[in-house]
């Protein structure tokens, strides 16, 4: 199926941007209420309102859309979809409750299991990243719910940006384990000291994209929703993220929507 890579960018940002403004109407103006789902994570009505605001943009697209508060199709009906929507309207509900700024908005298009394009917004701070695989990532500023045209995705900043720093590796705030520590040491062993800058959400793999850090490590679980758009900025700043043991790019759509333990670099 031919994709028009250009519209669906331009989906996929309004997309992020809108589900971003539903958030912060929940951050800024409501006293957050929190449910527990099945599995004992945290359920914002943030969530729920980002989730709405994103399906009525990916809802007028020709594709399904698997999206982490949606109703999720068995695999034996979705298995031969080629190409969807992934979507993760809240990534850091933890970081949310915290009131750390550290959480994300992630749309992402996906074909025969390989992400083609993504959108990561930050909804407090305004940054977005947008890659297609091989046409190149960018970073730009967009007040949450602002009205996008595709001129307005001509400008931003391209990534990775250069830049002069120590060798540095970016972490989850609530993962870090003695695997990773191990895993680090091999870079101890080459650089003598490895950096290591913490982050919630999406945005560390962002951070490798944007250039600001040179391996993250996740040796915790994730799920596709996670990862999605966040692996197709990265392929599309020219970097890599790879399973931890067959070093294979992340796959897309699998029976179980867990994810393998994975390397950004």
């Amino acid at each position: 199926m031919s994709i028009d890579l250009q519209l669906n960018k331009l989906i996929s940002a309004q997309a992020a941007l809108d589900g971003g403004a539903a958030i912060l109407d929940v951050y800024n103006n409501e006293e957050t209420q929190v449910e527990i789902k099945g599995d004992d994570s945290p359920l914002t009505q943030a969530d729920l309102k980002s989730n709405a605001a994103i399906m009525e943009h990916l809802n007028k697209t020709s594709y399904w859309v698997l999206s982490e508060e949606g109703k999720h199709m068995e695999y034996a009906d979705r298995k031969d979809i080629s190409t969807m929507w992934i979507v993760d309207p809240l990534d850091g509900t933890k970081e949310f409750i915290k009131r750390n700024g550290e959480f994300t908005v992630n749309v992402a298009l996906v074909q025969n299991g390989a992400p083609v394009l993504g959108a990561v917004y930050v909804p407090v701070t305004g940054e977005l990243y947008l890659g297609v695989v091989g046409h190149g990532a960018k970073k730009y500023h967009f007040d949450a719910g602002a009205i996008l045209t595709q001129s307005d995705l001509d400008g931003g900043i391209a990534l990775p940006v250069v830049m002069d720093r120590p060798f540095t590796a970016v972490g989850s705030r609530s993962h870090m384990n003695e695997e990773t520590s191990d895993f680090l040491e091999q870079y101890r062993q080459v650089h003598g000291t490895v950096e290591i800058m913490s982050k919630g959400s999406s945005l560390k793999m962002c951070m490798v994209a944007e250039g600001l850090a040179d391996v993250y490590p996740r040796f915790a679980p994730t799920m596709e929703w996670d990862t999605a758009a966040g692996q197709a900025v990265v392929e599309a700043a020219g970097f890599q993220m790879v399973t931890k043991d067959e070093r294979t790019p992340l796959q897309y759509n699998k029976e179980n929507l867990l994810n393998p333990h994975f390397i950004v670099l």
